[in-house]
Order: C-alpha cells, then structure tokens, then sequence
C-alpha cells in the first residue's frame, strides 16, 4: 500500500480504472490507462488505453481508444484504432470504426461497420489518394454469415 516504488499519477501503464456495477455516470472520460466498466456510462471515453464494458455494463455516447472488448451494451460511437473483439452476450448498435474486428457466435452487432487497413486512420474520411489497403469495405463475410454496412447483423 505504501511501497517506495511510486509512479507519478497520470503514468500510462498505470492502474486501470473501473466503474463498478450498479454505479451510473453522467459525463465525458480521458484516460491515458486502461479503463473497464461494469455499471453504466452515459457519456464518451477517450484513452490511449483498453477499453472493457463488463457483462452488465453500458455505455451511451463516444468510444475512442486503442483496443476493446465488449460483453455487454454498447450504443454510439465506436472508434477504436486496432482490436475490437465482440463477446458472445454484447449488443453494439451505433457506428464503429476499427482495423480488425473479432465477433464470438451470439453477439449482437447492429452497427454501420467500417473497417480500416493497416496504417488507415481511424474516424477519417478516406482520400482519392489513399492507398486501397485504408478504404473502408462495405461489409465483412464470415462463417457467421454476412453483415452489411447498411444493414444490421446477427451472429448465432
């Protein structure tokens, strides 16, 4: 509890943050650590961090963060710059933007999708001049079945 060992406040690689069950939360967060919530979230997360809504976690409002992992509602804007990953009891629905997106079978993924390449900016309009490894696709297909950018999709 009271090591020597002391890391200035606000150091990335810090102690994560967490919202607990049953909390509720009014408001905008900026992180640079990792941030999960378990309770529900009315408002947007910034880190450079990971993102975790816990099983009975919500969050309405804006996501940007490096990494995510969903088990429970999300309903927004997701932006998230590398790894989204969709567990089997999570409900998305708004918009994401992700590099790579990993959905377990019985997720519930009611979003306008665009997935950018390596090296694609996440929440930027694609230039003319962009190379075609940053275009946004227009949907992904996967032994789950198809989903549309346009349309909503069910994994089972």
């Amino acid at each position: 509890m009271f090591s020597d060992n002391k890391r200035p406040i606000g150091e990335m690689g810090g102690q994560p943050n967490r919202i607990e069950k049953n909390t509720k939360i009014k408001g905008d967060i900026v992180s640079e650590a990792d941030f999960r919530i378990d309770g529900k979230l009315d408002g947007n997360v910034k880190t450079s961090g990971k993102v975790v809504i816990g099983k009975d976690g919500y969050i309405h409002g804006k996501v940007e963060c490096v990494n995510a992992d969903i088990e429970g509602s999300f309903n927004g804007e997701l932006l998230v710059s590398d790894l989204l990953s969709l567990k089997s009891t999570a409900v998305i629905e708004g918009t994401v933007s992700v590099t790579k997106l990993a959905v377990e079978p019985g997720a519930t993924f009611n979003a306008s999708c665009t997935m950018k390449g390596k090296g694609g900016s996440i929440g930027t309009s694609p230039s003319s001049s962009a190379p075609s490894s940053s275009k946004p696709t227009s949907g992904f297909k996967s032994s789950l079945g198809a989903a549309s950018a346009n349309g909503p999709a069910k994994a089972s």
